[in-house]
């Protein structure tokens, strides 16, 4: 029941938060542990925003950068979540990983194994040049997960 509970939970925050995303933007979760089995599930890196209302710059990248021309040839070859640090278990998430500001993005390899940053925002062509070496780093990590 508790499990069942969570599920639907997630499913009701994740289908919530998706209206405040602009058209065009990759499918976020805003839980990390829906891209955590995504991940273990589809072998794709994961990238973790962590962001908040409150931020310029964070909305600045959800409404100009993500739903952009330059990054949407890689919202398929990530799983995206965009974790709000004003809600409690985002916040714990961010403090566990001794980040200080935002928006800050973690990229993690499809085993969970943080192989990249970002602290602060930036351009949509910038974004995407960032995103296509992250890519290069993941590919030993899913060679490697799938032998």
């Amino acid at each position: 029941m508790k499990k069942t509970f969570l599920i639907l939970a997630t499913a009701f925050a994740v289908s919530l938060h998706a209206a405040d995303f602009p058209e065009g933007s990759p499918k976020f979760a805003t839980a990390n542990e829906v891209v955590t089995k995504a991940a273990k599930e589809n072998g794709k890196p994961t990238i973790l925003v962590f962001s908040a209302s409150w931020c310029g710059p964070c909305q600045e990248m959800k409404k100009e950068v993500y739903p952009s021309a330059a990054v949407k040839p890689f919202h398929d070859k990530f799983n995206w979540a965009y974790l709000d640090i004003d809600v409690d278990a985002n916040l714990k998430l961010f403090e566990s990983h001794k980040l200080e500001s935002v928006p800050h993005l973690l990229f993690l390899d499809a085993n969970g194994k943080t192989i990249d940053q970002q602290e602060g925002g930036s351009s949509p062509k910038e974004f995407a040049k960032k995103l296509e070496k992250v890519l290069k780093k993941a590919e030993p990590a899913k060679t490697a997960s799938t032998r």
